[in-house]
């Protein structure tokens, strides 16, 4: 293995072989330079122009005996009248042609340039000077070359040779360690295919023993059914003979209605075993078809369940708090692993939903009429009420359960609360539920009491645009804003100005507090990245989430550790905050330009497109669940080409599939993820 390490190195290169120019010419000897390099090294200085430090070029010499080279002596003399070095007067009429230093020059460059030369430069220039060469000379040349051209083969095949060894020994390293991987989730996928075949067996004979019991039930119910018919027949017989006797020959006939009663009790019980029979039968065909569906949806999506399952089998956790045993305990019991757990959860989840469905529609305003972009929407504490910004300075507050129960004429507000200037975001208070916050393109941050329609505070500090705003969830007094001014300010609603102020060097476009923390903030901006903070030192980030190609429009957290962003580079990506590791790019949507929404929950992703459509992800799949186009108006009805709508809000509603989204022409949906 220590050889095979050595491919990371780079081969050592021999020296080369050098030729002394006393073995190519023996009457050459090198006495001459070794007298002559003194020498050279003295004239070498002496040959310097005083004013550019450089060899002499065009040598000219003046009155007082100095040398300069012809165009810095002139340039000298444009500006002065004295010589450079002693200082004596000088003019132009007084500087002359210096032709033997300039004779010696040219032969002190030649030198220099022969000295400077290879060897192999030097004996071709040897040759053009008239050098007389031998024919043993020749011979002894040739020979000493070819030995030298057979190292020189020698070695550069020994430097092949060992390159390609080293390849191939990285390469085989590397296929091992795949084929070591792959066996091992060979393994993984044997194990766990083997607990699920159990587990699957268990529920198919739990199945076919209830539907025997049923059938059993059945038959034993037909047994009874024809001996209690014969027995009544010859009951009612001989009752009926003794009724005739007893009454002059009529029959009464209330024996005959007992009869009847209890032939159709005993039908009813087996028209009810039957029934549950032929119910399980239809459930089994439903339940097969529904497994087809779902078989077509995983093989679309083949490679990323592939993925994500490998990820989380060969990442099990060993349970560390007594909880997390516990589950872990419960899991072995039933044959399950941690990891086979999560997968399945995800798989079950993922495979559950393959659309969009429209529950309730509502007009937010003006049709076709510019300022109905809706900027914000946002559900409450206890998702009974959702509240809507947008540009037309005002804040609706709308009742969920009448929006989705009641027909569109009752689609008014609860609360409209008026603004002095366009809205750009909306966050209610999770504690006191009454309190909304929002920001405007003033730079004023306001926080409203719903019931009183009036502002409880209001911040002026921001120079410029504020984009979002967010109510901390465990501290519920602590909110933060971020805005174009390159500011991230954080407020108490029980003082009048900020109480932490973060100076960034670039626009803020998403501000969000971690839920699980009222110290931790995550901002997004215009420089690409995701800066995460601790408010307790605010001098620099805990760290910089770096991998979007534009700006950052939204951060929002999925739990304490998990991170969603969004960005005008048509990409969602997700983050683990607590181990500071990027965990997921997702891709389907169009976002290059607008504000187009991100909302997440436990498990999906929502965001809107530049194309009308509003998308989901499952956050453990890189492509869309599903999406859904809201619809396009009468082009002849609008001044926009149909292209330019586009979604501008989403908001989850918790621990629900149910989603509220909003289009730049004021068209509210509420939809819900549906098989």
């Amino acid at each position: 293995m220590e050889n095979e390490s050595a491919g990371d190195l780079v081969p050592a290169v021999k020296p080369e072989l050098q030729i002394a120019s006393s073995d190519l010419f023996p009457h050459y000897s090198g006495a001459e330079k070794t007298v002559e390099a003194p020498q050279s090294e003295t004239t070498d200085k002496d040959m310097l122009c005083p004013i550019c430090m450089q060899i002499i070029k065009d040598a000219f010499l003046t009155s007082c005996g100095h040398s300069f080279c012809y165009m810095c002596i002139i340039t000298h003399l444009d500006n002065r009248s004295d010589c450079p070095c002693c200082a004596s007067s000088l003019t132009k009429n007084q500087i002359y042609p210096n032709f033997l230093l300039d004779k010696l020059l040219k032969k002190t460059s030649a030198s220099q340039v022969s000295k400077s030369a290879s060897p192999l430069e030097q004996f071709r220039l040897v040759l053009l000077q008239g050098y007389q060469v031998s024919v043993k000379e020749v011979d002894t040349l040739l020979s000493l070359l070819s030995e030298k051209k057979r190292k020189l083969e020698q070695e550069e095949a020994e430097r092949n040779m060992q390159n390609l060894l080293d390849f191939l020994h990285f390469l085989r390293k590397k296929k091992i360690d795949e084929l070591n991987e792959v066996q091992t989730d060979i393994q993984y996928i044997k194990e766990d295919a083997s607990m699920v075949e159990r587990r699957r067996m268990e529920l198919y004979r739990a199945r076919d023993t209830y539907l025997t019991k049923m059938q059993k039930q059945a038959g034993d119910l037909q047994e009874p059914k024809s001996w209690f018919s014969s027995s009544m027949n010859k009951d009612n017989n001989d009752l009926k003979y003794a009724s005739v006797k007893t009454h002059g020959g009529v029959p009464t006939g209330n024996f005959h209605h007992k009869d009847v009663d209890g032939k159709s009790q005993a039908s009813s019980i087996v028209a009810q075993a039957r029934d549950a029979s032929s119910v399980l039968t239809s459930q089994h065909t439903s339940q097969s078809s529904l497994a087809v569906i779902r078989k077509k949806r995983v093989q679309s999506q083949f490679n990323d369940l592939q993925q994500c399952y490998l990820q989380k089998r060969r990442q099990l956790v060993n349970p560390s708090q007594n909880n997390d045993k516990k589950d872990a305990d419960d899991m072995q019991r039933e044959g399950y692993s941690s990891a086979l757990s999560d997968f399945q959860s995800v798989l079950s989840t993922f495979t559950q939903y393959s659309r969009l469905r429209v529950i309730a529609e509502l007009r937010h305003g003006e049709l076709y009429h510019s300022a109905n972009i809706v900027s914000s929407i946002e559900f409450d504490r206890d998702d009974e009420l959702f509240a809507t910004a947008d540009v037309s300075r005002r804040i609706k507050v709308f009742n969920f359960s009448t929006i989705v129960n009641e027909p569109p004429e009752a689609h008014c507000p609860v609360v409209e609360i008026p603004t002095r200037s366009k809205l750009s975001c909306l966050s209610w208070n999770k504690h006191t539920k009454n309190h909304i916050a929002s920001s405007d393109y003033e730079g004023t941050v306001f926080v409203w009491d719903v019931n009183t329609q009036q502002s409880v505070m209001e911040y002026e500090e921001h120079e410029k645009r504020v984009w979002s705003v967010d109510f901390s969830r465990i501290e519920p007094s602590m909110l933060v804003s971020g805005s174009d001014d390159c500011k991230v300010k954080i407020w108490c609603t029980r003082q009048e100005s900020s109480a932490i102020n973060i100076d960034m060097k670039a626009n803020i476009c998403c501000v969000k507090y971690n839920p699980g923390s009222s110290n931790h903030i995550a901002v997004g901006s215009v420089d690409h990245h995701i800066h995460y903070y601790d408010l307790r030192n605010t001098s620099h980030p805990l760290h910089v989430f770096s991998g979007h190609q534009k700006t950052v429009s939204y951060v929002k957290f999925l739990s304490n550790d998990e991170l969603a962003s969004a960005s005008t580079d048509s990409t969602l990506r997700l983050w683990d905050v607590k181990h500071h590791l990027p965990v997921r790019t997702f891709r389907g949507h169009t976002n290059e330009k607008n504000f187009v929404g991100l909302s997440v929950n436990s498990d999906f992703l929502a965001c809107g497109s530049e194309t009308n459509e509003v998308y989901s992800y499952h956050k453990a799949i890189s492509k869309p669940l599903t999406w859904h186009r809201f619809g396009t108006p009468n082009v002849d009805d609008s001044d926009d080409e149909p292209g330019s709508y586009f979604i501008s809000a989403v908001c989850w509603k918790n621990d629900s599939p149910t989603l509220l989204a909003a289009n730049s022409l004021g068209t509210i949906k509420v939809l819900v993820l549906a098989t």
